[in-house]
């Protein structure tokens, strides 16, 4: 029997070989799984955009051809890609930072990220309501150190969604970094350095073609996350800055219209897999998060 440990079979050769091995078996409870929790909703989401309130592709028309709703998606994809580069500005150097540092150090700073993602969501998102409103503690030392001279409208808009989202997503993107950044063999960069390469030279000719994997795997993750994301928008963005996700919550809980909220939850998705399909082409496996 041919292994399927072997790193030179490439993931096609190593599906067929799994099913013509006769293991096809012991990987059917998995796709059931998938079938039942993923393709089935997906399908029943789909038929009922389509057949709600009637049989057509209405509720994509007026999903797209009304300017209240492309202004909603316009803020959704803005938003998202906003925080996905803000966070990947911020959480490289933070990666980089990780590898190189002693290991207990890294220790500490990793178990401080750990913290973050398992503190209560709405908790957070609570907390930088409190930060960021006009009498908050960002606004007050703006104003104390003479940056200001009256407080910030840093709530009830994008930007307070911006910030706080930013804030949440900053692990989802610093932890695939560290990952790659740590596989870097050192001398690579110290054999840039001998033929004359500068550190802003090594950096951006050598570390981040390097990294390029990681960062385009964290890129996705935080963009596809932001999409669908509900309940920082709702608290810092309020109404008048609804993203996507409030609309289809809006559509389904408010005006129990299905057929609108499918439609919209369906645009999302395949949004999302485009997504997906351009980063395997262009990056791989490893640029969604494989080998």
């Amino acid at each position: 029997m041919v292994s399927l440990t072997n790193d030179a079979v490439s993931p096609k050769a190593r599906s067929r070989v799994l099913f013509r091995s006769g293991n096809f078996a012991a990987i059917s409870p998995a796709l059931l799984l998938i079938v039942l929790f993923f393709v089935v909703p997906v399908v029943i989401l789909l038929t009922r955009s389509v057949t709600e309130p009637v049989f057509g592709l209405g509720n994509y028309a007026a999903l797209l051809g009304s300017s209240t709703y492309l202004k909603i998606f316009f803020n959704t994809f803005a938003v998202s890609a906003l925080v996905t580069v803000v966070s990947l500005v911020i959480g490289f150097p933070v990666a980089w930072a990780l590898a190189i540092m002693p290991s207990r150090m890294a220790s500490i700073i990793f178990a401080i990220l750990l913290l973050s993602m398992w503190t209560n969501l709405l908790a957070r998102t609570y907390a930088w309501m409190v930060l960021l409103q006009r009498t908050g503690v960002i606004n007050k030392t703006l104003i104390y150190l003479g940056i200001i001279a009256k407080p910030l409208a840093l709530v009830n808009n994008l930007t307070g969604v911006t910030i706080g989202m930013t804030y949440i997503m900053l692990p989802f993107i610093i932890i695939p970094l560290y990952g790659v950044i740590r596989k870097i063999d050192p001398a690579i960069l110290q054999a840039a350095a001998l033929c004359g390469a500068t550190r802003w030279q090594a950096l951006t000719r050598v570390l981040i073609p390097l990294a390029a994997p990681g960062m385009m795997a964290g890129a996705l993750m935080v963009f596809v996350m932001s999409l669908g994301y509900f309940v920082t928008p709702a608290l810092l963005g309020g109404t008048a800055n609804m993203m996507l996700a409030e609309l289809i919550a809006q559509f389904v809980q408010s005006l129990v219209n299905w057929g609108m909220g499918g439609a919209a939850a369906f645009v999302l998705l395949v949004v999302t897999l485009a997504l997906y399909a351009v980063q395997l082409k262009f990056f791989g496996s490893a640029g969604a998060g494989g080998r």
